[in-house]
């Protein structure tokens, strides 16, 4: 049984085909992540206020990143059994998995990584069962 996975990440979902022997499934993994809000400092305010806003902003940027740790496990752990897995998205998300990926030694599983307008679950599926079938001629 050989297990091929394409997905379409963002820093909000993924959208996950998985192809089993030519069948495909999609499942669908939401981030729950909160925002990330980002502050300007102002040279208005004294400089122990400075330092208040900037400790709390790397405050929120560690909970961004353990959010993000969180959600990058979920997904490789319904793929971790993948002999193949292509990764696509709009965003910074497709090479952050990739990296979290290789890390967890899962590098030679993964065929590719490319970047890839928003679309539709169906067309995910569609772009992913073409992918592996252009991978197999």
């Amino acid at each position: 049984m050989q297990k091929q996975v394409g997905l379409w990440i963002d820093h909000r979902k993924t959208v996950i085909t998985t192809l089993i022997d030519g069948a495909a499934t999609t499942h669908k993994v939401l981030s729950n992540l909160a925002k990330r809000t980002r502050f300007s400092s102002s040279s208005r305010f004294s400089t122990p206020v400075k330092k208040q806003l900037s400790a709390s902003e790397d405050g929120r940027d560690r909970q961004f990143e353990n959010q993000l740790d969180a959600y990058y496990a979920q997904i490789t752990s319904l793929i971790k059994d993948a002999s193949a897995i292509w990764i696509i998205g709009p965003g910074e998300a497709r090479v952050e998995l990739e990296k979290f990926l290789k890390n967890h030694n899962l590098a030679d599983c993964i065929t590719g990584v490319e970047p890839a307008d928003k679309l539709t679950d169906k067309q995910i599926a569609s772009k992913v069962c073409l992918y592996f079938k252009e991978k197999r001629s």
